[in-house]
């Protein structure tokens, strides 16, 4: 596992929030389901547009551009045009902080 890069503090998101992060100058996207805490590439697979411009729903995201939608527990797609799953990255809570590793 890379190293642990703070990217936020317990709270800051609720239930179905989506906020954009940056991890050592890497745009990464972190969720919240259902008081879990997801990372996923800021950038969708299909024309690089910027997925936490999107809208979640359960667990699952839906880029703005052109309606692809991704997985964010495993970055799979679950609907096109993209055919390319999205990078996800391991998030750690320590205490009141949130880290997220890049590998």
């Amino acid at each position: 596992m890379g190293e642990r890069i703070e990217v936020a503090k317990v709270g800051e998101l609720a239930s179905g929030d989506i906020k954009l992060v940056e991890a050592d100058g890497k745009m990464i996207v972190l969720l919240n389901v259902e008081g879990d805490l997801y990372a996923i590439d800021d950038e969708c697979t299909h024309t690089a547009c910027s997925l936490s411009d999107g809208s979640l729903e359960n667990d699952v995201i839906e880029c703005n551009c052109h309606g692809s939608q991704f997985n964010v527990k495993t970055g799979d797609v679950q609907a096109g045009p993209a055919d390319e799953p999205v990078p996800t990255y391991p998030v750690q809570v320590d205490g009141d902080t949130v880290y997220v590793s890049l590998e």
